[in-house]
């Protein structure tokens, strides 16, 4: 039994307020797209330039179908990964998310694992001891490098990530569409982000295999 500490709310206590309102919302799109709520595989996708965020979901052995998309309410920075404490920079990469805040400042909060290895390493490389920290998916309107969500989507996102799992659901923060536009590096960032950007596009690739096409492919040829 989840104890509350007096003025807090547990995890738990969160999940009964707006689980069965997930589900209920949700569950018909999971159904549509033929996979099952919870799924066993989930992966929110964030394009930053045109401040979105996909939920794509997969059953066992399954592609991934595209569920259903949101706004991003805020996001600070600009296109290019980040790279230091307080730089306002929404970071760019793959991650996982380590932790389910119910008391956030801002509604709820769901903390990314930022910064990951690949963050560190090339902090370490380039001396920058402070890659910065604290990287959430959070409720209200207001951004310091995180998205914002607004409350009612993360209600949502918070009882969906908590039914499937936590390590069942990976993160990506893309600059741009991967399966429309070429990720194109900015004039001032390093030198590794070509590599990251590569990374990013594959790892997309693997959950929107439908929708990569010739056409796409074509384009990013011309464009190199």
């Amino acid at each position: 039994m989840a104890i509350k500490i007096k003025g807090k709310q547990t995890v738990e206590q969160v999940i009964e307020t707006y689980g069965l309102s997930t589900r209920d919302e949700l569950a018909p799109l999971f159904d549509r797209s033929g996979i099952t709520y919870p799924p066993k595989k989930l992966a929110l996708v964030a394009f930053k330039d045109t401040n979105v965020l996909e939920v794509w979901a997969s059953n066992e052995g399954s592609n991934y179908q595209l569920i259903v998309r949101y706004p991003i309410k805020a996001a600070s920075g600009k296109l290019g990964p980040k790279l230091r404490e307080g730089d306002r920079q929404v970071p760019e990469g793959i991650y996982t998310i380590i932790g389910l805040n119910p008391n956030s400042a801002y509604h709820l909060s769901m903390k990314i694992n930022y910064p990951n290895a690949y963050d560190l390493e090339h902090a370490k490389a380039e001396g920058r001891a402070e890659p910065g920290t604290n990287i959430f998916i959070h409720g209200r309107a207001a951004s310091i490098g995180c998205l914002a969500m607004g409350d009612p989507v993360i209600e949502k996102l918070f009882s969906l990530v908590y039914a499937t799992g936590r390590d069942n659901t990976t993160v990506l923060i893309s600059p741009t569409d991967p399966s429309k536009n070429p990720l194109v590096v900015p004039s001032n960032a390093p030198e590794w982000t070509r590599d990251l950007y590569d990374k990013i596009e594959a790892h997309y690739q693997t959950i929107n295999s439908n929708r990569y096409n010739s056409e796409y492919s074509a384009a990013k040829q011309s464009s190199e």
